[in-house]
This record gives structure tokens, C-alpha cells and sequence, in this order.
């Protein structure tokens, strides 16, 4: 892919990248302090906090956890929304020598459980409004100790009271827990003040995250990402940003969880590089809030998922924002719409950019140059020093123009799956990684999604996938058999439906997505119920999810 890129592209940009420009994660944080020691590096409800004032409070959360009897290696899992806490948790695990295990708040009792068990986590940090679930579950985990942390934490000494106050008291959205052994975020940090740091030996084969994916089917599975695997995205994305970002200078909008791997990957590490500031939106669903927000800085960059532009288009205030400074926008996690990406251009004046990737990859792939003109419905161009081929069912390269399942190999996919050597082995294949997803090149190398393989639903940019909706659905006494398919939504891209067999016919359609929300994260609930008498199936008994769907 050199020539596309050279063509397509800043002749500064090189067509390979050193994966083993940075021996770890951490040497890009201490690179990054010692850089831009006195800019801002997160900005969270009005809280500052400059790259220095990052790089001594992860330090004091590394020496905590290092004090605490926690080893290098050990599994340490992080629940909360973006707040400055999230970073410092983040890096003081790295710098620690330790693997950070990422949760989505919004789990139940039950996903939580299993994502503790199956990444034998040691401990966790976790924000005091999901700590009563945790609670449910602690006793069946190998959790040794818990970092609680409150909303308002980091924020100025009477700031940090009302705010932690009104989300207790008056909003009433931190339910009762019973976690007597925890210590609170602050306590941590200023225990690890007192005690020496001892600077971790890491290397590019240690694993720095546990990102918990369903892959292609099934169980949640821990993706094995290595810092190498990290780093090699990380100078991926770089090149291909570095003739657009101004180092020190430019001003990120992060919306997405830094748990999920899109922003993890570009919004932390890769702005981090480059000593970016980075305003953190804890609660991207209030529309009018993040609006009112974002109006007050000078953004530069803003990263997020289809229905997140979508949500801002259509919120009122935000054609009126002062988008002068602005670079670009790029979306990721899920497809971009055309009639998003042009009412985008119309509003701002700059073109959305798309680009792909997955878990399993680090997680980019493919991505649109910046410099592109107009939304062209492409997922991009291949990132430096990744192969990309398209295959038919037997594994034959498919014809230039001809639909084939992607195939990815590049230094940033993954090491394989925790304790699951079969599941590795049937989505990597003698270095090529099989993405289960469905995808066209055009003569320029353009590469075009044209549909998944695999039977994942997604929801605003989460995978969902239809075995583990099925499961639940089982739990329940009056469903004899059920499915789940994904269907078209022109908010979220795609929401779940579930197709029911039941043996009482009085059972609702309430009555299956409540039983359904009591164990499933928000946007993995069906939000269509079809009952019927019996469900399509093959001559093996398999229940027949594309006649469904059709």
C-alpha cells in the first residue's frame, strides 16, 4: 500500500512504521511530561490538571498499588466514566507493570462477574455510583481490593463537596453498596505520595490491556493487547496525523469512553503523543449539556461514533458554535451515514472522516486522510504497515472490485485471546487475522464495508452479539426459544430484536425486555419483541438468523 499512501498523501509520511519505537506505553507518557510538563493534558467539569500534575499523580497511584502487595502482571480493572481519574488509574497501573482490565459502567451483575472472573482481576477501580453491583458479585471474584472514587473527586476542595453532595443527596443516582474494606481514589493517592515509586520494567511483550470483546461469536472474550500491539497503532495513527496536528497546540473533544478501544487508543495514547489537551465529557447523553460545554473551548479535533454527530446535528445551539479552529472530525466504532457526514459539512464546514477497525487490531485499521476533501463512503485507506486481503469462503483472494471477508495481518493485532487457544485459532490464521467482516477495494485502495460475516448487532458503536442476548432470554421460564437480530434504526445505526417461542401466552412484549434489562447493559436490551410459534431452522436444528433478518 506505499504508493497509495504517497499518492493519497503528505510525501513526509513514511510507508512503514518502527513498532519498537518505544519500548513500552509508559516511555510515551514520560516523553510526553517531559515535553509539555506545563500544558494541559485533561480538562473535566471545569478541573485542570497539566501533564506534569499527570505524571505525579499516576506515579503516586503506581507507588500505592505497588505498596498495596500487588505484583507486576497482575489484573487490575477500571470502571468509571471519562473523569480525570480515569487517566491517572490508567497510566499508575501501566507504570506499575500491570494490566489494565477495561469495564463499561453500565455492566449488570452478571457481565461484571464474568469479565472479573475470566481476567482473574486483582483489583479495581471503580466510581461509587455502579459500586452496588459490584457488591452483588465481589465474593465470587478474586478481587483484593477496591478504589472507590466519586464524581467530584478531583475537583476543587468546595467544588468536589457540592458536586459529590447533589450526586449522592439530591439526584439521588449512587445507590446504597456495602464495600467496607475499599479505600477511597483520594487516600490512594496521597498513601502513594508517601511511599517510593520503583519504575516498572516493562517490555513491548507484556500485556497492557485486557479488552474485553465478543470477537467474531459468543462469550465475551479478553482481547491480549500488548504495548507492542499498542504502540504499533500508535505510530500507525501517528504518520498519518503528524502532517495535521500541531504538537502542544491542538484541542480534543473526547466524548467516547476512554474504556472503549477507539477512544482509548486515539483519544488517550495518541493525543497524549502529541500533547494535545483533552476535555473529558462524562455524560455524552445530555446533548444540550455537552453543547454548552464544548462552546466554551477552542476544539480542534473531534473524535466520536455516528450517532454522537448525529445527536449534536440535532441538537439546538450546536450550528451556532464557533468552528473556525476546527481540523476535523472522525468517526469510528460504527458505519458513518452519508446524510450525516454532508449535514456535517454543511454545519462545521469540515468533512467527517471515517475510518475502521476492531478490537482485535488495537484497534484502527483503515482511516480517510485527513486532508480528504468530501465524504467519499469509504472506510479509507490501509494504516502503515498493515496487509490487508480480501477472501471468498475457501480463503482465495477475491478480484480487484469483488466482495471478500477481510483479512488483516500487522504488528498491531492482537497476541490472541485469554485462556482461549481454540477461539484464537479460528480468527487468526497463520498471521492473518479474520475480521468477519465483508469489504470492497477499488482501483485507488479505497476500502468499502459491505456487510458482516458475522451475526454482531451494532449499537451506536457497541458490539452486541445475538448469543449472549439468547442466553438470557433462556433464563427466563415462560421462553421455550428464542433469536436475536439486529435491525436498521436511524438513531443508533442498529438496535436489537428478539424473535420469542413462549409456552404462556400471556407473557408481553414488557414483560421480555424487562426481565431483559435486569441482566444486560442498556443498549444490548431488545428494544423490539416478535412472538411466534416456531423459529426457522437448518436441517441440523441451527436457528436460522439470516431468514430472520430477511
Amino acid at each position: 500500500m506505499e504508493k497509495i499512501w504517497l499518492k493519497s498523501y503528505d510525501e513526509k509520511v513514511a510507508a512503514e512504521i518502527n513498532p519498537d519505537h518505544y519500548s513500552s506505553l509508559v516511555e510515551v507518557l514520560e516523553q510526553s511530561v517531559a515535553q509539555f510538563s506545563d500544558k494541559t493534558s485533561y480538562i473535566n467539569m471545569g478541573k485542570s490538571i497539566t501533564f506534569a500534575e499527570l505524571d505525579e499523580l499516576s506515579k503516586n497511584f503506581a507507588a500505592y498499588l505497588q505498596s498495596s502487595g500487588f505484583k507486576a502482571g497482575d489484573a487490575i480493572a477500571i470502571m468509571m466514566p471519562n473523569l480525570i481519574q480515569y487517566p491517572v488509574a490508567l497510566f499508575g497501573i501501566l507504570r506499575a507493570g500491570m494490566t489494565v482490565v477495561n469495564v463499561n459502567p453500565l455492566y449488570t451483575a452478571r457481565e461484571l462477574e464474568h469479565q472479573l472472573k475470566d481476567s482473574n482481576a486483582q483489583g479495581i477501580v471503580i466510581v461509587d455510583n455502579f459500586a452496588h453491583v459490584l457488591t452483588e458479585v465481589i465474593g465470587q471474584t478474586q478481587i483484593k481490593k477496591v478504589v472507590l472514587t466519586s464524581l467530584g473527586d478531583m475537583l476543587s476542595p468546595v467544588k468536589k463537596v457540592l458536586t459529590n453532595f447533589v450526586v449522592k443527596h439530591v439526584k439521588k443516582i449512587v445507590p446504597s453498596y456495602h464495600l467496607p474494606d475499599a479505600d477511597s481514589f483520594l487516600t490512594a493517592l496521597k498513601l502513594g505520595s508517601k511511599q517510593s515509586f520503583n519504575r516498572a520494567e516493562v517490555t513491548g511483550e507484556d500485556i497492557a490491556f485486557l479488552q474485553y470483546t465478543g470477537g467474531t461469536t459468543g462469550v465475551s472474550k479478553g482481547a491480549m493487547l500488548t504495548h507492542r500491539n499498542m504502540l504499533a497503532n500508535l505510530e500507525q495513527n501517528s504518520q498519518l496525523l503528524s502532517t495535521v496536528i500541531d504538537e502542544g497546540q491542538d484541542f480534543v473533544v473526547t466524548a467516547l469512553p476512554l474504556y472503549h478501544i477507539f477512544a482509548l487508543q486515539v483519544n488517550c495514547f495518541t493525543f497524549i503523543k502529541f500533547g494535545c489537551s483533552n476535555l473529558l465529557i462524562t455524560n455524552p447523553r445530555d446533548m444540550p449539556g455537552f453543547v454548552a460545554e464544548i462552546a466554551k473551548y477552542p476544539f480542534t479535533i473531534l473524535i466520536g461514533v455516528n450517532t454522537l454527530f448525529n445527536g449534536l446535528l440535532n441538537t439546538p445551539g450546536f450550528d451556532k458554535l464557533n468552528f473556525k479552529n476546527m481540523k476535523f472530525a472522525l468517526g469510528g466504532g460504527a458505519a458513518v451515514q452519508r446524510p450525516v457526514a454532508e449535514k456535517w459539512a454543511a454545519v462545521t464546514g469540515q468533512v467527517l472522516l471515517e475510518g475502521y477497525g476492531l478490537t482485535e487490531c488495537s484497534p484502527v485499521v483503515t482511516v480517510n486522510p485527513p486532508q480528504l476533501s468530501a465524504y467519499n463512503g469509504s472506510i479509507g485507506l490501509p494504516v502503515p504497515s498493515v496487509d490487508i486481503k480480501l477472501v471468498d469462503d475457501d480463503g482465495n483472494e477475491v478480484a480487484l472490485g469483488e466482495a471478500g471477508e477481510m483479512w488483516v495481518k500487522g504488528p498491531n493485532v492482537m497476541k490472541g485471546y485469554l485462556n482461549r487457544p481454540e477461539a484464537t485459532a479460528e480468527i487468526i490464521k497463520d498471521g492473518w487475522l479474520a475480521t468477519g467482516d465483508i469489504a470492497k477495494c477499488d482501483e485507488d485502495g479505497y476500502f468499502y464495508l459491505v456487510d458482516r460475516k458475522k451475526d454482531m448487532i451494532l449499537v451506536s458503536g457497541f458490539n452486541v452479539f445475538p448469543n449472549e442476548i439468547e442466553e438470557v432470554l433462556a433464563m427466563h421460564a415462560d421462553i421455550v426459544e428464542a433469536a436475536a437480530v439486529g435491525v436498521q434504526h436511524d438513531v443508533s445505526g442498529e438496535v436489537v430484536k428478539v424473535f420469542v417461542v413462549t409456552s404462556n401466552t400471556a407473557l408481553t412484549e414488557k414483560d421480555v425486555i424487562e426481565h431483559c434489562r435486569t441482566q444486560l447493559t442498556g443498549y444490548k436490551v431488545p428494544k423490539k419483541v416478535e412472538f411466534r410459534d416456531e423459529l426457522p431452522k437448518s436441517n441440523v436444528g441451527k436457528i436460522l438468523r439470516r431468514e430472520l433478518r430477511e
